[in-house]
């Protein structure tokens, strides 16, 4: 799962960065936007079924590849 993940989200980042660095964050390195943020949790709901609403996570909770697989991870253990 995580490898995916990560493979999505460098695709919607266009940095492999995101792989190397778990700990990046995402949105201050302009690496993602509120448009690839919706891409990105629209991708997760098709490739794991994982539904995530914009409106229920702050940008602080996801700013980093480390806190999406932890909340992917969380959504699929629930």
């Amino acid at each position: 799962m995580e490898e995916k993940l990560l493979e999505i989200l460098a695709e919607l980042c266009e940095d492999d960065v995101v792989k190397d660095s778990l700990t990046i964050d995402l949105f201050e390195e302009d690496l993602l936007d509120s448009l690839a943020f919706a891409e990105l949790l629209y991708a997760i709901e098709e490739q794991f079924g994982v539904i995530i609403a914009p409106s229920a996570v702050a940008r602080e909770d996801v700013n980093t590849p480390e806190k999406i697989i932890a909340l992917v991870r969380e959504k699929l253990d629930a």
